[in-house]
């Protein structure tokens, strides 16, 4: 049984400052001049990071006049999270039993 894990996204994740905003943005939706006042980070360096966020599907924006908001989508998080699940079930399921011969 082949288990497919997003790769791509666990990249996207991996970053200790797009993992900060997911984070923040998992309790409430923000607006980039909160994130910044949250992460310390530069406004093009957020740009930046939300970007790929947004590009991965993990965030989605809401232009409210002339801020955008953004709001995390949880069904990104969950597919990975249960992927990595399904990964953890064949590994505990196999146990030492599925050995292959050398």
């Amino acid at each position: 049984m082949l288990i497919s894990v997003d790769a791509d996204l666990m990249k996207v994740l991996a970053d200790p400052l797009r993992m900060r905003i997911v984070t923040l943005l998992a309790d409430e939706t923000l607006c980039t001049t909160h994130l910044m006042e949250e992460t310390g980070a530069k406004q093009t360096n957020l740009s930046n990071h939300l970007r790929v966020l947004r590009e991965a599907g993990v965030v989605e924006t809401e232009p409210c006049g002339r801020f955008t908001y953004y709001r995390l989508r949880p069904e990104s998080l969950e597919d990975l999270a249960g992927a990595l699940g399904d990964l953890a079930a064949t590994a505990r399921a196999a146990g030492t039993v599925n050995r292959r011969a050398c």
